[in-house]
């Protein structure tokens, strides 16, 4: 069963995007440096499709995409959950920020506009790191997925001069 420990609005997770970002608990990544360590704990309200839609019926005017920020020990969940925000809320872009290197099998990766995955390796940084192990993407028109994670990168001074 998913649980939320809370939720926010960002900006910056998701390019493009006003994003209603939902931090899912019950990590089972435990990432060593990770930045959100109260999501290891099974914590939070319980994440149905009903609760998504309070969240996302309080928001909605203000939302262009909903992210599914953890929830890899129950993916298939997750997915579910997209597909809801897909079907009732046509113009809701959806987004999962899965901390596996691989999506599980049998996973209806379509269901999302956007996917980071790659465990947070600390030596390695996060999405902003032109080391990073992650990697977020998006699905295009055609249904391709198109790396997007140099989005996320700094530019460096020289990159900014051009």
């Amino acid at each position: 069963m998913l649980k939320y420990a809370n939720f926010d609005i960002v900006f910056q997770e998701v390019p493009d995007e006003v994003t209603l970002a939902i931090n899912i608990s019950n990590c089972p990544n435990q990432c060593v440096g990770c930045h959100s360590k109260y999501l290891w704990e099974d914590r939070g309200e319980v994440l149905d499709k009903e609760a998504l839609d309070r969240l996302i019926d309080e928001y909605q005017t203000g939302i262009t995409c909903v992210c599914f920020m953890g929830g890899d020990a129950e993916p298939y969940d997750v997915a579910n959950l997209a597909m809801h925000v897909k079907n009732k809320y046509k113009t809701i872009k959806t987004a999962w920020y899965s901390g596996r290197n691989e999506l599980p099998k049998a996973f209806h990766a379509e269901t999302f506009d956007y996917i980071k995955t790659g465990r947070y390796e600390e030596k390695l940084g996060a999405l902003d790191s032109i080391t990073t192990n992650q990697r977020m993407v998006k699905r295009l028109a055609d249904g391709r997925m198109k790396d997007i994670t140099n989005r996320f990168q700094k530019q460096t001074e020289k990159t900014m001069l051009l």
